[in-house]
């Protein structure tokens, strides 16, 4: 039967296009999932088209093979782990920027095409796509499988506000589009929103149409230590309704702050007394097309943050701003370096982070494990590094942080996805209503349940 398989999916991409067995490379059988074994799929195939994905699909449904999309490998959630008797399809083809269309501001893109890619792309045109997950060799296509955010999400959103519309093939085969370029739309069921975040189990994405904003010409960065996180998290509302409209409003505690400014070689200038005595910083993003504005909303910012509680601010050049930026949106790869066992995303209302934050890092002091983090203050979503070597001990530890963070009326993960990594959490602790629900649209999609099966439900 593999043989049959195999022959059937090299007659759809063609023979130099399928991997399979013994020749198919270790870097497939992953993503930057901390805690998930590799795993080398049965098959590799590199379509074109979204006509060859379709084909791939039709053989896949027939067979009862397992299907898994990757697109670069770089989620942290284990969608993108394939079974070891599955196909993964791999979107490293389908890697072009099909078109940046600057009367309706957006771009038209393959699933393949990585974040760096698309922002040399858009910025000949003077715009840009604006979310920015940590990580730029990540690729469109997996930003919408696990609705990616990043620190621009603030001002602008995350991957579900950012795309218009997407082609996508169902696990029939079937090819359907969805949205477009238009801003809005109220006509039947939103089926755009439905298959973005849905990690591959509903629809493999074979075009997508993105929002583009104007690249505004003047930024600056300004850093502001606090002695304690309180005080970081109580002037986030209040910088919010400031009316500035940060781009980028992150908190970081001093453990992630000294690891992440040892790892870059990065001095900020911060006073040995201002340091020692901070327990938290908050980074703010500022943006403005016209310099003069963008100094004003500055002094703003100063004042405002002095009433609040900083012990000092700090308006950062353009060096170290962006240093400190670049080393912040790689926190994963500083913890992993520093022996992490897990780095989880947990997102809460943004006036229940300090509750959520105590509550975690109790829950890790009862088990003499470290919990240890940083996060984007603006929209409560709460990246923490776990260190705890015992696995059924790191268990518990997660599933007391997922019920708090549910509890708090949060959600297990705000961007990296639920995957393979966090599913029985995610199972153990939503309403059982909703995942069948889920189910039930699951099926209607994938009949065959043949889409990333073990990932987000079983």
């Amino acid at each position: 039967m593999a043989e049959d398989v195999a022959a059937r999916l090299a007659e759809v991409v063609g023979a130099a296009h399928l991997l399979s067995g013994d020749a198919v490379p270790e870097d497939y059988a992953h993503d930057e999932e901390l805690t998930g074994e590799p795993r080398r799929p049965g098959y590799v195939a590199k379509p074109a088209t979204a006509e060859e994905v379709a084909g791939l699909l039709r053989v896949a449904t027939e067979h009862g093979v397992p299907v898994t999309a990757r697109g670069s490998g770089t989620g942290l959630s284990g969608a993108a782990r394939p079974r070891p008797d599955g196909l993964l399809v791999s979107f490293e083809r389908m890697n072009a920027v099909l078109e940046v269309d600057t009367g309706n501001h957006v771009a038209v893109v393959q699933p393949g095409v990585t974040l760096s890619e698309l922002d040399a792309r858009t910025a000949e045109a003077g715009l840009q796509y604006t979310v920015y997950p940590g990580e730029l060799s990540a690729s469109v296509g997996g930003n919408v499988g696990s609705n990616a955010g990043g620190m621009r999400a603030v001002r602008y959103g995350v991957t579900r506000h950012n795309v218009l519309g997407l082609q996508a093939v169902l696990g029939t085969g079937e090819i359907i589009r969805t949205g477009g370029r238009i801003t809005k739309i109220s006509s039947g069921y939103d089926l755009t929103q439905l298959i973005i975040g849905s990690e591959g189990t509903l629809a493999l994405v074979t075009e997508v149409i993105v929002r583009l904003h104007p690249r505004l010409a003047h930024g600056a960065t300004v850093l502001a230590p606090f002695t304690d996180l309180d005080r970081v998290l109580a002037a986030v509302p209040r910088i919010v309704a400031s009316g500035l409209a940060p781009t980028i409003l992150e908190y970081i505690d001093n453990l992630t702050m000294a690891a992440i400014t040892h790892t870059a070689q990065l001095a900020l200038g911060v006073p040995d007394e201002v340091r020692e005595a901070s327990q938290s910083y908050l980074v703010v993003g500022m943006e403005n097309r016209d310099a003069d504005r963008l100094h004003a909303d500055i002094e703003v910012l100063g004042e405002l943050l002095g009433e609040l509680g900083a012990a000092d601010v700090y308006v950062l050049d353009g060096g170290s701003a962006r240093k400190l930026i670049e080393a912040r949106e790689k926190a994963f790869w500083t913890a992993k370096a520093a022996g992490a066992d897990d780095v989880i995303d947990v997102v809460v209302p943004r006036s229940a982070m300090a509750q959520f934050l105590g509550a975690a890092r109790a829950a890790g002091h009862r088990r003499e494990a470290g919990v240890i983090g940083c996060g984007h203050a603006g929209d409560g979503n709460v990246h923490l590094a776990i260190f705890c070597k015992d696995p059924d001990v790191r268990r518990e530890l997660l599933h007391e942080i997922f019920a708090e963070g549910v509890e708090l009326g949060g959600a297990i993960s705000g961007e990296h996805g639920i995957g393979r990594a966090k599913r029985e959490h995610f199972l153990e602790l939503e309403d059982p209503v909703k995942i069948e629900l889920m189910r039930r649209i699951k099926r209607s999609f994938d009949p065959v349940g043949i889409l990333n099966p073990g990932v987000l439900l079983t």
